[in-house]
């Protein structure tokens, strides 16, 4: 208590040493830091991240328990860890330095209201993928979220349009160009079609799905998208979350699922909660049921 007393009585001589410049030096670190770690969350890295923090914590412990040989390995992996933590950071250092060299840089640290665009692509999708379902016309949409798909965005045709079932029925009609791959929307706008995803490794899945409904599934497993599916054989409407795949579903569930995802959640809402009780209340298949590509 003493000790606190004591800082507190000098802490107006503390201030007195800290000159504007100071304070512009500590303000840059704090929005690099704040804007780093948003960063990360955005990127596929999180998890690598708070492994990282859990093996220095470690390492701290260690030494200060004095146990010689886990702080010996541990100093060493650290020590090791950053030409690892270069190659898993890999893409997302490339994109960063390509929008840093592009003039883009504003994109990685400022988020824009798209509560609008979101609104409306929900509403143009559910249109879309109603008459597609009942043309039995093939789709796959990937809703981006917090995990940037740009490696995905490469293999396709980038674009820069807003959602409209019109375009959206263009894309997957089964003579365009485009129709074979995945569209793709990021804030509620079309960034890319025609774009291959990652097929599921999952080994337990039905034999019965087809590459769409595989690809859908990965697309889940590898990233934290929602990606809505239409079957090409029987008009049957899809949506892949988190590895799990929802079927059977009718335009009126795939907006309420598509709205749960994707559009923020009221003050005080729980939105886990909330989607769990949207599925319990679904008819719709497993992805162990009988399905097609």
């Amino acid at each position: 208590m003493d000790a606190v007393l004591r800082f507190l009585e000098q802490l107006p001589e503390y201030l007195k040493l800290i000159g504007p410049f100071d304070v512009l030096d500590m303000a840059i670190i704090a929005f690099g830091v704040y804007h780093l770690f948003r960063f990360v969350r955005k990127s596929r890295s999180g998890q690598v991240v708070r492994a990282v923090a859990l093996i220095i914590a470690a390492m701290l412990l260690a030494n200060l328990l004095r146990l010689r040989v886990v702080g010996y390995v541990l100093n060493r992996t650290v020590e090791l860890g950053v030409i690892a933590l270069i190659i898993l950071f890999q893409p997302e250092l490339r994109r960063f330095l390509e929008q840093m060299g592009s003039g883009r840089i504003k994109e990685l640290f400022v988020s824009e209201s798209v509560s609008g665009d979101l609104e409306n692509a929900v509403t143009q999708t559910v249109e879309a993928f109603s008459a597609l379902s009942r043309d039995k016309v093939g789709a796959l949409m990937v809703f981006e979220r917090k995990t940037i798909l740009d490696d995905v965005l490469k293999t396709g045709t980038l674009l820069d349009a807003a959602v409209s079932a019109e375009l959206l029925k263009n894309l997957f009609w089964n003579k365009a160009p485009l129709h074979d791959g995945a569209v793709i929307v990021r804030a509620g706008r079309i960034v890319g079609a025609g774009c291959m995803l990652p097929l599921s490794g999952n080994v337990n899945l039905s034999r019965d799905l087809g590459m769409r409904h595989r690809a859908a599934i990965g697309a889940s497993e590898s990233s934290d998208a929602v990606v809505a599916v239409v079957s090409e054989e029987t008009g049957a409407i899809s949506v892949a979350v988190n590895g799990t795949l929802q079927r059977g579903l009718a335009p009126v569930e795939l907006e309420r699922i598509l709205r749960t995802e994707l559009m923020p959640a009221p003050e005080g809402s729980n939105a886990t909660a909330k989607l769990t009780s949207v599925f319990k209340g679904f008819k719709g298949g497993s992805t162990n049921g009988q399905e097609d590509s």
